[in-house]
């Protein structure tokens, strides 16, 4: 049997579809593994943020395509890069163990300190608005392009710092470049942040999937997705959200930035079972201006 397996052509999307198609290669010895890499139109636009270009979809539209066209099998994906609404006939197949899920500073090579008087380079609305609220002298920049491309621009002096998914930096074998790590309580992450989503048709048996399937990334990815969905898929405006299980119950913490640009953060406990609704219920109380707390 072969499986063609579709991913973005950034060496980070490369890296995770390698690890997409290890496990897949480790479960089932006798399957055929092809990659296939293509330039999605949310790498080909660096020049605008993507709240002005189309949102998050511009990173899976021509792998949607080549997947409803049975031109590759599978496609991997970085959750918090996915669309909240998942098309009915291109189901999520499976979520991945979830790598660290937390921001980190980047320094430019050689740097000891993080500069300040610089502006951080960050293109992400949810990142800019804490960052405003934790160091409100500090100026933040859109920076945009896979993390090489960001780097790059860190190094050209325009930038005092970038702040990045540790995922990324530690998939990519550049742990070295990490300043400091922001836990969730300083920076919220990123809904799935940290987790490798794997999207298939429809029709496609996925029992060959099921070696792929991690229940506590599963829960917790729709546990997060489900806060920011009800809120209108966070294109609009910032949102976050980050969920953990421990000792069979499940904390959602959602944060959701109002009309005028108030952040509201809550959290909510309660069975896995019923973490979608949960975090469901607090997008609505947080939009209604219910529950939250004021830091």
């Amino acid at each position: 049997m072969k499986l063609r397996i579709g991913s973005r052509d950034s060496a980070l999307a490369v890296v995770q579809s390698r690890l997409v198609m290890d496990a897949l290669q480790a479960a089932h010895p006798d399957l055929e593994l092809e990659l296939v890499t293509m330039k999605t139109t949310g790498d080909k636009i660096l020049d605008r943020t993507l709240d002005k270009v189309g949102g998050k979809g511009l990173f899976v539209k021509e792998l949607d395509v080549a997947l409803r066209e049975g031109r590759v099998d599978l496609t991997v994906h970085s959750c918090k890069d996915l669309p909240m609404e998942t098309p009915a006939d291109l189901p999520i197949a499976a979520f991945l163990a979830r790598e660290d899920p937390r921001d980190v500073l980047v320094l430019p090579e050689g740097a000891l300190a993080w500069d300040v008087k610089l502006p951080v380079g960050s293109a992400s609305p949810r990142r800019r608005v804490q960052l405003r609220e934790r160091f409100p002298e500090l100026a933040v920049q859109p920076v945009r392009g896979n993390i090489q491309t960001r780097l790059r621009k860190l190094e050209s002096g325009d930038y005092g710092g970038l702040i990045l998914a540790a995922a990324g930096i530690l998939r990519l074998g550049l742990e070295h470049r990490i300043h400091r790590y922001f836990d969730p309580e300083e920076l919220l992450p990123a809904a799935g942040q940290g987790i490798l989503a794997v999207q298939c048709r429809e029709d496609m048996d996925r029992s060959i999937l099921e070696c792929l399937r991690d229940r506590e990334a599963e829960v917790c990815a729709l546990a997060e997705r489900a806060f920011v969905g009800a809120l209108g898929g966070g294109c609009s405006t910032p949102t976050a959200a980050y969920a953990v299980l421990d000792g069979g119950v499940i904390t959602v913490t959602g944060l959701y930035v109002d009309e005028n640009e108030q952040i509201r953060r809550g959290a909510v406990t309660g069975p896995p079972a019923d973490g979608a609704a949960l975090a469901e219920e607090l997008a609505i109380k947080l939009k209604e201006g219910k529950g939250w707390q004021e830091r």
